[in-house]
């Protein structure tokens, strides 16, 4: 019987891995079990200094078609508003599938709205070598693709940042972008007035009471909002501002008005963009170039004092990155602390 693949799964062409050399500290010839690591375990293993070189390899990587990743799957769970993606990837480090939760209504229940599982297999057998959660990874590979981007794209000296959101990914874009750039003020606004002011304490910023005064005058711009409508106006933006745009990864949904889009737009991937971005498709904004083109030379950045877009739609390759990251400092602590083979367990309080 012929396999019939849903309708939201697209298979691209894609390079051959084949000849590539995969990385020989994946290849287990003991064949222990697979690690388990909860989210306390990696948050402890995965480092941002260590995070953001990864990321921007990563990027290059994906760029330069040096990466077999297809299109993720999207299901939407209709009574909870939440969505399920899925996303697998096989890069000459790691072969690697994440399972990803959006969930708006978590954060009445005290849950983070972004929940994942990512499974980290050997590239040449296939083997499960760890199961991790995927939370914090994703919380905080995003932002330090968008500190990545502002780090290679936006002059040096002190920014004012204004975050339109105040959940996790705000948090984990302050501290991201303080790791590259020195951050005199961060603004936060989002329609919940308890969560911003909540978040400006966590972070030693600034509550705003709209959108517009976070914005005004701001140099750096992150959207990092669920939302499906524009929160962010082109007109309140500073001229030669940074707008990384991360929310909106339904080709329904918007968070940047069409004037927003009208200045040039930088893609962590152009093809997932074009396909996915609710700001790209409903403004027919043209990508003019993906970070990792820009990053590698092969494309030039935007002139000096130019106002751009980065929409980052968040790639599996920047997941495999740090689970690799995260593999390694867990192998390296157990060999340190001297654990015994067999006990495989980075459960909290195991290790």
């Amino acid at each position: 019987m012929a396999i019939k693949w849903p309708s939201c799964v697209t298979l691209q062409p894609t390079p051959s891995l084949a000849l590539r050399k995969f990385s020989p500290l994946l290849i287990d010839p003991t064949f222990a079990p697979p690690l388990h690591l909860d989210d306390e375990a990696v948050r402890r293993l995965l480092s941002l200094p260590a995070l953001l070189p990864a990321v921007r390899d990563a990027l290059i990587d994906l760029s330069a078609h040096r990466v077999v990743q297809p299109q993720r799957m999207v299901m939407e769970i209709a009574d909870a508003g939440g969505l399920l993606f899925l996303k697998p990837v096989l890069s000459d480090k790691a072969l690697v599938t994440k399972l990803i939760t959006q969930f708006p209504g978590n954060a009445q229940l005290g849950l983070s709205t972004l929940l994942a599982t990512i499974v980290l297999m050997d590239p040449r057998t296939g083997r499960t070598l760890a199961i991790m959660d995927g939370t914090w990874i994703t919380e905080l590979r995003t932002a330090a693709v968008t500190a990545v981007a502002c780090d290679a794209l936006t002059s040096p000296g002190p920014k004012v940042l204004a975050l339109l959101g105040s959940g996790a990914l705000a948090r984990t874009h302050a501290l991201a972008l303080r790791a590259v750039r020195p951050i005199s003020e961060i603004r936060i606004w989002s329609r919940d007035a308890g969560n911003v002011q909540r978040c400006a304490a966590d972070i030693g910023g600034i509550a705003c009471a709209s959108a517009q005064e976070a914005v005004r005058g701001a140099d750096i711009v992150c959207t990092v909002t669920n939302a499906t409508e524009p929160v962010l106006r082109g007109a309140w933006l500073k001229p030669g501002a940074m707008v990384a745009a991360i929310g909106a990864a339904r080709p329904g949904w918007r968070e940047l008005d069409d004037e927003v889009m009208r200045h040039t737009l930088i893609a962590d991937s152009r093809h997932a963009a074009e396909l996915e971005s609710g700001d790209v498709i409903g403004s027919g904004a043209r990508v003019s170039a993906e970070i990792g083109e820009i990053l590698a030379g092969t494309k030039p950045p935007p002139a000096p004092g130019e106002t751009w877009v980065f929409k980052a739609l968040g790639q599996a390759v920047e997941d495999a990155a740090a689970a690799r990251l995260v593999y390694d400092a867990a192998l390296a602590e157990r060999a340190i602390t001297g654990n015994r083979q067999g006990d495989t367990s980075f459960a909290r309080g195991a290790a």
